[in-house]
């Protein structure tokens, strides 16, 4: 991967990447890393540059609302005290080289070089690295049980419920009535994690969102329109 750095006014340093699998010049922002512009092979820095300018004033305003993501985040450090349903988080500075992840037994351990700052987005990057394999373990150990129990209480018949690591959903139904749920409603309150794991399992009967969809939500859950509000506040990206 070849990588170009050039400082932008008004933007700071950007990272140019040829990719020789990209066919487009595109840009791509993201929380804590570089703003980073991916080029085909066959296209010039300089070309690439040009583009990068052309959406200059776009590009300012998605750079602002990302810093604004990155305020709502956690930073940790070893003053900080977090805890999953099962687990603990604890931060080791060691005479070592490396980051080390161990999540086992209760314990989300992370073992970092000590002459680093704990706040490098690399290390912070690796305790959430830590942090979403706890997720991944409880919500694999409950999920799957708690929809089963719903769909038995209910009536609902489904083929099978996996676990991802999505950011992008709280659950999805296919058309097979296959059930996927983010390891990330493990961060919810129980109420919302029912409504989530309910929320699919009507899509079992009714594969979109028109009226008898919401009729038949509704006579399970009355107050359905309460708690997709209350599941707005909580944002599957920022922890």
């Amino acid at each position: 991967m070849l990588i170009k750095k050039i400082n932008i006014s008004e933007i700071g340093e950007v990272e140019f990447v040829k990719s020789h699998k990209a066919r487009n010049i595109s840009i791509w922002i993201k929380p804590f890393l570089p703003v980073r512009v991916t080029v085909p092979r066959g296209v010039e820095y300089a070309e690439a540059e040009k583009f990068f300018l052309k959406k200059i004033h776009w590009l300012k305003h998605a750079i602002q609302k990302t810093k604004k993501t990155e305020s709502r985040y956690t930073i940790f450090d070893n003053t900080t005290q977090f805890k999953t349903l099962e687990h603990i988080l604890q931060l080791n500075p060691e005479a070592r080289k490396n980051i080390n992840i161990f999540v086992s037994g209760g314990i989300i351990k992370i073992s970092y070089p000590d002459h680093a700052d704990v706040k490098h987005p690399l290390i912070q990057r690796c305790i959430r690295k830590g942090i979403e394999e706890a997720w991944r373990i409880e919500a694999n150990k409950y999920l799957p049980v708690r929809a089963e129990e719903l769909a038995k209480k209910f009536g609902f018949t489904i083929k099978a419920v996996s676990v991802r690591n999505s950011k992008t959903r709280w659950g999805s139904c296919s058309i097979d009535n296959n059930i996927t749920l983010s390891i990330h409603l493990i961060r919810l309150p129980q109420h919302l994690i029912d409504y989530v794991i309910l929320h699919e399992m009507v899509h079992t009967v009714h594969k979109n969102h028109g009226p008898k969809y919401h009729e038949t939500l509704s006579r399970i859950l009355p107050n359905e329109k309460q708690l997709s509000r209350a599941l707005t506040k909580y944002n599957i990206n920022v922890y």
